[in-house]
């Protein structure tokens, strides 16, 4: 990884190996982006992810792209849900592609958020095949507004109605996409995920 991000003119200012490291890395250089494994040590669970999600509450956006073996819908869930972008997440597969690969680094660098084609799949499966088909035109325009992560408040002072009237078209979003309220998932992070996959 370091060769080819370096052959790619890329400066690797730190390279670790277990989920304490990458966190005193992360405080101490707060790099340009991060490319981080979901699993580390010590537990070889979800150490990369937990500490990615535990450094960017203390710094919000700082850049990092999450490399996971399979595709986990929560993982995709909890990194998507502060809503700041500058964060990825691909299947560690795509790293053979080089292009690709470097094209998404940069893209997260960059404040963009970049999913894996199969996780997009998975976070939208069960939807018909145009998710957005049952909404009006007004519900589109909401929901667009949404997925540029505009508050409910931006919402109604761009389409000059009350926040009332946006958390009225809100519901009424989740309801037709089929998204019920949940501890596990967040709603607006679900609707937008439709959204950019439609």
């Amino acid at each position: 990884m370091t060769h080819l991000l370096t052959a790619h003119g890329f400066d690797v200012v730190a390279a670790v190996g277990t989920g304490p490291e990458l966190e005193k890395a992360l405080r101490e250089h707060r790099p340009d982006v991060s490319i981080v494994d979901v699993r580390m040590p010590p537990t070889n669970s979800d150490e990369g992810l937990q500490v990615s999600l535990a450094v960017r509450r203390d710094l919000p956006g700082l850049p990092i792209l999450v490399l996971s073996q399979h595709v986990e819908q929560l993982y995709a869930r909890e990194l998507l849900a502060d809503g700041t972008g500058a964060i990825g997440y691909l299947l560690k597969d795509r790293v053979l592609n080089a292009e690709q690969f470097i094209d998404a680094v940069r893209r997260v660098a960059a404040g963009g958020t970049v999913l894996d084609p199969e996780v997009i799949a998975k976070l939208v499966a069960g939807h018909a095949k145009d998710p957005l088909s049952a909404l009006t035109p007004r519900e589109r325009e909401v929901l667009g507004l949404m997925a540029e992560g505009c508050s409910n408040a931006a919402i109604a002072a761009r389409l000059f109605f009350s926040e009332g009237a946006v958390g009225k078209h809100t519901a009424s979003i989740f309801a037709k996409l089929g998204i019920v309220a949940s501890d596990d998932t967040n709603r607006r992070v679900l609707a937008v995920v439709a959204y950019l996959g439609s």
